[in-house]
């Protein structure tokens, strides 16, 4: 073979290289895993120009939409840790990703839809310094030692299990009817970075739960293989935006991860009456241990939050 057929040949597959990749993804399981996989590569490299987005893809950070080429998905970003649910009833993905870069640390809550082999929405939640509890390095310590992989098929809960569960979580923040949700033991919340449990067998996630909190406009990411929904969310009415995820097993929760967006300015009401910072500290005091609820300085209308 000549030199001159060598060097086509090789032109002529780094030409077709992105054209695989793209048809790679298709509202199937394997489809969807290969556009969190392209969606992982395109935030390590802040380049999205790899992915195979449609002509009107949505983007949005913390449920607002924004121009995509002043999104976080710009930033380079060395990621420590991430793992996605995929859930194919509904053409979705969602990847949690832990970045622990201490010039600037991040996690993130990432979902995709995907619609005719295209990214047609790409929504994060971005949360930082400054966000509630944030810790990086504590939401590294503590998620990837957690087990999220494949459930036993014949174990597997179903769809309407998994959401239903969610559902009875987050209803017990209004009326803190407690015993409707499905505790399972132990069960570990990491809320931000702040762990609720200590690695003891009657770990629970009933800790710091308060009444008077509607938790509107939700919507689920739902994957029956590793028994993981997530719901993007909102506290109280033109609340605050946010992410539960949690993982369920034999109808029982066991993991709920928390991601919630702190618009600058605002501060942190406690149950307990006391003021708090994002960061869950009063001034000149110790950091707060009661369940928070979230509220704009001044006379706005309080925001409230878990």
């Amino acid at each position: 073979m000549s030199r001159t057929v060598c060097k086509w040949i090789v032109i002529v597959a780094a030409l077709l290289a992105p054209v695989a990749s793209f048809a790679q993804v298709s509202c199937t399981r394997e489809g969807l895993q290969a556009a969190a996989d392209l969606y992982i590569a395109a935030q390590t490299m802040g380049d999205p120009s790899g992915l195979p987005l449609a002509s009107s893809a949505y983007y949005a950070e913390n449920m607002e939409k924004v121009d995509i080429k002043t999104g976080v998905i710009q930033k380079p970003m060395k990621i420590d840790f991430h793992r996605s649910l995929i859930d194919s009833s509904t053409c979705q993905s969602f990847t949690e990703v832990i970045v622990t870069d201490t010039s600037h640390p991040y996690v993130l809550g990432t979902r995709l839809r995907v619609n005719h082999d295209k990214i047609v929405e790409i929504e994060s939640m971005v949360t930082q310094q400054g966000d509630w509890l944030f810790n990086a390095d504590n939401y590294m310590k503590w998620s990837p030692n957690e087990d999220w992989g494949p459930i036993p098929a014949a174990q597997r809960d179903t769809r309407d299990t998994l959401v239903a569960a969610a559902n009875a979580y987050l209803d017990a923040f209004l009326e803190k009817k407690l015993d409707l949700v499905p505790w399972g033991y132990p069960c570990n919340r990491t809320e931000g970075g702040l762990r609720t449990g200590k690695g003891a067998p009657d770990d629970s996630c009933t800790v710091g739960v308060p009444a008077g909190v509607n938790i509107v406009a939700r919507r689920y990411v739902v994957d029956e293989v590793t028994g993981a929904v997530v719901a993007f969310c909102t506290f109280g009415v033109g609340g605050l935006p946010d992410t539960h995820l949690f993982r369920v097993e034999k109808g029982k929760l066991r993991f709920v991860h928390t991601l919630t967006h702190v618009p600058a300015g605002y501060q942190i009401r406690l149950s307990n009456g006391r003021t708090v910072g994002a960061n869950g500290q009063p001034a000149g005091g110790q950091p707060g241990n009661s369940t928070p609820n979230n509220a704009p300085p001044a006379n706005a209308p309080p925001v409230q939050k878990q």
